[in-house]
């Protein structure tokens, strides 16, 4: 019997079965597909890979005249660009198979089902494995809706990466993070974008100042974004007709990218583990059922890789009988569209404005943004009136998925702006714009 068993090789489950096999237990993990899980297969990092080309292409179409580097007759490669996206998925993958040897952690390739509390079925060899705890990893699936399931052709994420040819035109169903990052990269190579979005704005979690950043950037692109707006009738003929608010409009691709939702399981529904939006736990990754956790996007929670490794540990620590529980106070969002977007804590949105101070900081009057060419872009700090913590950070700048650590932990360890502020910040760098936000009224432009 294993001490262990998890059920699926994605961000959550590989992790905390590396945390149980460090802390001495036998672990097994079972994955019917690849190790890495949408995360590294089919979404951060091929999306990423993508993006990257992207980014690169436009920095020497737009930039490299005006710095003095002289490029003649531009062109891409889709080939190419798909071959280094492939590669990057392949040793993200290859990385984790060699942790689970270099970790002893027994790994079975095929599709685990929950027999009972203690006991799961490999259904393509109809083997039982027993385990005294097992761990729920079961992942996401993209969410696809009528009428989008019963016309031909229509894209979810997954397909994007099976791409041979750009298509001269796209529909993108959702403005959120998957639509707004697809948007980038496809009208980054001239492909004629539409984004339709049902809520108010695009990127509708984030605040409305920083999806109109981002709109700006994807205008100036020739996107047209359609907000407040769903889609009436869509029809397959030789293209795709899409009528929205009364027109019809002709489009050769169309992308469903309106998000992900739980895989949850039939054995799973049947064990009698409750089951909400995703698995229930309580702070301690734990279920209804004593011995069984849930970790990553089956819970329905916050669906984001760096928060399913993080559950991934919880749970592994108090499989061995500790007491740990999650902090979700200080998660961090991150946004790879151009500028990027990251945030952590509150937002606008959230708070009442009578108790907070606001602070922003313009990209446009940072040295190092100055001589990167980049105008676009903010730095925002929420900190309570009364005692000066942090609550909340948003960067929308270049980097600023790599910048936003400084706000996770001012938000983490509740340290006031003026704390953040009086740590020196190295001169020129992108991060001096959040020194910006976080002085506040005491701001020196240079």
């Amino acid at each position: 019997m294993f001490d262990a068993i998890v059920i699926g090789g994605g961000p959550g489950g590989y992790v905390a079965a590396i945390r149980l096999s460090q802390l001495g237990k036998k672990v097994a993990i079972i994955e019917k597909e690849n190790f890495g899980g949408t995360c590294t297969n089919k979404g951060c990092i091929p999306t990423k890979a993508l993006l990257t080309s992207a980014h690169l292409y436009q920095e020497i179409v737009e930039k490299s005249s005006k710095m003095g580097i002289l490029v003649d007759n531009v062109e891409y490669d889709l080939l190419k660009i798909m071959k280094h996206m492939e590669k990057s998925v392949t040793m993200s993958r290859k990385g984790i198979e060699f942790l689970m040897k270099k970790n002893k952690i027994e790994v079975f390739k095929a599709t685990g089902k929950l027999k009972d509390n203690e006991t799961v079925l490999l259904e393509e060899t109809n083997e039982e494995i027993k385990g005294k705890n097992i761990i729920l990893a079961n992942g996401s699936v993209p969410v696809v809706f009528s009428p989008f399931d019963k016309i031909p052709g229509v894209w979810i994420s997954d397909d994007v990466f099976k791409m041979e040819k750009f298509p001269k035109s796209l529909l993108i169903i959702g403005g959120g993070v998957i639509g707004v990052e697809f948007a980038t990269f496809f009208s980054t190579f001239g492909v004629d974008v539409t984004i339709v979005e049902l809520a108010e704005h695009i990127l509708p979690f984030e605040d409305k100042d920083v999806a109109e950043e981002i709109k700006k950037v994807l205008k100036k692109k020739k996107v047209k974004i359609i907000e407040g707006t769903k889609i009436e009738n869509i029809e397959k003929e030789d293209n795709y007709i899409a009528e929205i608010n009364g027109e019809k409009f002709e489009f050769e691709k169309v992308l469903l990218a309106v998000g992900r939702k739980p895989n949850i399981t039939e054995d799973i529904l049947n064990l009698g583990i409750e089951v909400k939006r995703g698995v229930v736990t309580n702070k301690h990754m734990k279920t209804n059922i004593d011995n069984i956790y849930a970790v990553g996007d089956v819970r329905g929670e916050i669906m984001l890789a760096h928060v399913a490794m993080y559950e991934g540990i919880i749970a592994a620590h108090n499989i061995v009988g500790e007491s740990k529980e999650m902090d979700y106070s200080a998660v961090p969002s991150i946004i790879f569209s151009n500028p990027e977007i990251a945030s952590v804590g509150l937002k606008e949105k959230d708070i009442d404005k009578d108790k907070v101070n606001i602070w922003k900081f313009p990209i446009s009057a940072n040295g190092r943004a100055r001589t990167m060419d980049e105008r676009v872009g903010f730095a925002k700090v929420i900190e309570e009136k009364e005692t000066g913590k942090v609550l909340g950070v948003t960067v929308v700048s270049p980097n600023a998925t790599d910048m936003i650590m400084e706000g996770v932990l001012a938000v983490k360890y509740q340290m006031t702006s003026h704390q953040v502020a009086e740590a020196i910040h190295p001169h020129p760098t992108l991060t001096e714009t959040l020194l910006g936000a976080f002085e506040g009224k005491l701001t020196i432009h240079i």
